[in-house]
């Protein structure tokens, strides 16, 4: 899975920049929304945990999507602006812990 950054915008009013991208994953299954955050996180150098991947639609039989990111200033910002369920699908899935007899 390749990612290419098309358009960054910086939007003060709500202290964030938004992301435009495209995700070019030929011959794979459409990736999931983690595995963007993931790929993001890493092409750009940011904080994980204020970085938020809003959607990923892709293009029907190209092996192609679009994105669209939200990284923000602060934990609170993001905390106050983003709705719940876009950061349910953001956040990581937690590990069980197995307790021993």
């Amino acid at each position: 899975m390749d990612i290419n950054v098309n358009e960054k915008i910086e939007n003060p009013l709500l202290n964030r920049t938004e992301i435009h991208f495209d995700c070019i994953y030929q011959g794979e299954a459409t990736p999931k929304i983690l595995d963007v955050k993931n790929r993001l996180v890493a092409l750009l150098d940011v904080d994980k945990n204020l970085l938020v991947v809003d959607k990923v639609k892709p293009s029907y039989g190209e092996g192609k999507a679009d994105g669209y990111a939200k990284l923000y200033d602060s934990e609170e910002s993001l905390a106050k602006i983003e709705k719940e369920h876009v950061l349910a699908k953001n956040k990581e899935p937690e590990k069980e812990t197995k307790e021993e007899a």
